[in-house]
């Protein structure tokens, strides 16, 4: 039995477009997106659904994204738009902070894509990175036309992740997904607690030093100079961060007890330093020639920052 274009009511906000319906999509050949802005996965995919929608745009497609939360801060709609303009996405973005969409699609998953004919018919679907080809090659064939696949390369957090490298697996910090916590005498609920690093971390495990919350979803600063370590085996580090109070926090990352040099991520300096301005992803470490086994640790100026979730590449 067709599946069809589910309504798409209930956004908060629509980004980009007025809000978009079945109704005026009918004819068109329809690309639905479901992202968050913090996720690495979509990061790494977007670019290909950027292209995409430059490419075919001419041809009769329509994208559009539809951003459903993971983490609480991610339903402030100023940081959605935020990284709309980062990533230069000019297409409609529906906010769903209601989830409304992503139940009317049945959809469980960051990213997914829906491939949506000119009747509104759901003829494809697609959950994760990668497929890439065969999901352009879907597009092609439902507007009729075929030529040569767009050219995509990521840079930044966008690049693709080196995946033969890859031994740590994504790391929740908050104490309802948090795993492999190291700090002597383990965490406490929305307690405020003054923790320790261990005398080592074994392979990915994490811990934290100074004065902490740990909350269900996130960890939260209560001193200046507090910090989290983690030991991780990946080309890419990356954190989820977000400032409590607004303000600009400055942090500084050292990799193997020094600064990164060559290998720091593309929002920290060689010598590690970074600020801690939008709630967002942020990438810490890219290793500069052979991937190993590294112990990265972040510290923080002042207080206020809280911290989600480390995801590698």
């Amino acid at each position: 039995m067709a599946v069809h274009l589910p309504p798409l009511n209930g956004a908060a906000e629509w980004l980009n477009s007025e809000p978009l319906g079945p109704a005026d999509l009918r004819g068109r050949v329809v690309l639905v997106n479901f992202w968050t802005l913090t996720c690495i996965n979509w990061l790494r995919q977007e670019p290909y659904v950027r292209a995409w929608s430059q490419a075919y745009r001419g041809d009769g497609l329509v994208v559009i994204g539809v951003h459903t939360p993971e983490f609480s801060f991610e339903h402030e709609v100023d940081w959605v738009r935020r990284a709309v303009a980062a990533r230069s996405i000019d297409y409609p973005v529906a906010v769903d902070n209601d989830y409304a969409i992503w139940r009317a699609f049945d959809n469980y998953y960051w990213p997914a894509l829906y491939s949506v004919d000119t009747d509104g018919v759901i003829r494809d679907e697609h959950f994760g990175e990668g497929r890439y080809e065969q999901s352009e090659q879907v597009l092609q064939q439902l507007l009729g036309i075929e030529r040569e696949l767009v050219p995509v390369e990521g840079f930044g957090p966008e690049a693709e992740a080196d995946w033969g490298n890859l031994r740590t697996p994504e790391t929740y910090l908050g104490l309802s997904r948090g795993e492999h916590f190291a700090s002597p005498n383990g965490p406490a609920l929305d307690e405020r607690r003054d923790y320790e690093l261990p005398a080592s971390l074994g392979l990915n495990q994490w811990a934290l030093t100074g004065a902490w919350t740990i909350g269900s979803e996130s960890v939260v600063l209560d001193g200046a100079g507090g910090g989290i370590a983690v030991r991780f085996h990946a080309r890419d580090a990356h954190l989820v961060l977000a400032p409590r109070a607004g303000q600009p926090i400055p942090f500084r990352v050292l990799l193997d007890g020094a600064a990164p040099g060559p290998s720091h991520g593309v929002d920290v300096d060689e010598d590690g330093n970074g600020v801690l301005a939008d709630g967002r992803l942020y990438q810490l470490v890219r290793q500069d020639g052979a991937v190993a086994e590294r112990t990265l640790e972040i510290t923080f100026g002042e207080p206020g920052a809280a911290a989600y979730a480390f995801t590698f590449g």
